[in-house]
């Protein structure tokens, strides 16, 4: 009977609230949580809003993100690594699979953006720098408006692909080396703690422009039409420093996840 009794949320913290969840699995518990973690929807839908704004609404996107993120709870493990990282991957994933749904991100299209990535790096070996838009797209016989839908399905492809690939490493870490606790173990948090400065030492070897866009979109939070103002580019132009610095990340966490 007490497991029913209304619960005064207010002075609950949200760690609290998970504790209770995990005990209970209460519906009212469960959507407490989901609204104090609502606001992550929003923002990561403005963000991403190139990916679907040519067939949905914010507000869509919001109402299949409190689905997604009332699932993420649901299924959260603890010993497995903090929440926010999960949802936000959760949400991006839906935001993804969404536009997938959708005839704008068709097979055609997928292979149209793995083209360009391949074009981008061939031109930018043979023309020693940086291909423009327009060289891009006419190499590969691709209008410009082609060119830049794809190039918005590129630039969220690889946050996710970055993203992914550090999270089920973690998870991997905190699965094999959690205690009976769910505490991390002292050999978890210095493969988290290397995994860092790794990460920070990569990060310092990347060109000072795309450490620039890398910090204004994943620190400050700026969406590429802001980044665009501040560097005096084209939100395209962003979409390829972002793309190139996320490869030349990826490839250098495979490299160190390898060894």
């Amino acid at each position: 009977m007490s497991a029913d009794l209304p619960l005064d949320f207010s002075a609950m913290t949200t760690e609290e609230l998970f504790q209770k969840f995990l005990q209970t699995r209460r519906e009212d518990v469960k959507w407490q949580i989901v609204l104090r973690y609502s606001g992550m929807i929003k923002s990561i839908a403005l963000r991403l809003q190139d990916v679907y704004s040519s067939f949905a609404q914010l507000d869509d996107i919001i109402n299949e993100g409190l689905i997604t993120l009332a699932d993420a709870v649901e299924k959260f493990d603890p010993a497995k690594g903090g929440f926010s990282t999960y949802a936000s991957i959760r949400i991006r994933g839906m935001i993804i699979d969404y536009a997938k749904k959708q005839d704008w991100v068709a097979s055609s299209v997928r292979k149209r953006v793995q083209k360009i990535e391949q074009a981008t790096v061939e031109l930018t070996n043979a023309l020693g720098r940086d291909p423009t838009e327009n060289e891009v797209a006419e190499h590969l016989n691709l209008s410009l408006a082609q060119y830049r839908r794809a190039m918005g399905i590129s630039f969220t492809r690889n946050v996710i692909s970055l993203e992914e690939m550090l999270e089920k490493n973690c998870e991997h870490w905190a699965m094999g080396a959690a205690t009976q606790n769910n505490a991390a173990s002292p050999e978890a948090e210095l493969q988290r703690t290397e995994l860092l400065h790794f990460l920070t030492q990569a990060i310092a070897s990347l060109e000072p422009n795309e450490q620039l866009v890398l910090s204004l979109y994943h620190e400050q939070d700026l969406k590429r039409t802001e980044i665009a103002t501040v560097l005096g580019v084209s939100p395209v132009r962003v979409s390829q420093i972002h793309t190139k610095a996320l490869r030349k990340l990826r490839e250098k966490l495979a490299v160190y996840l390898q060894e």
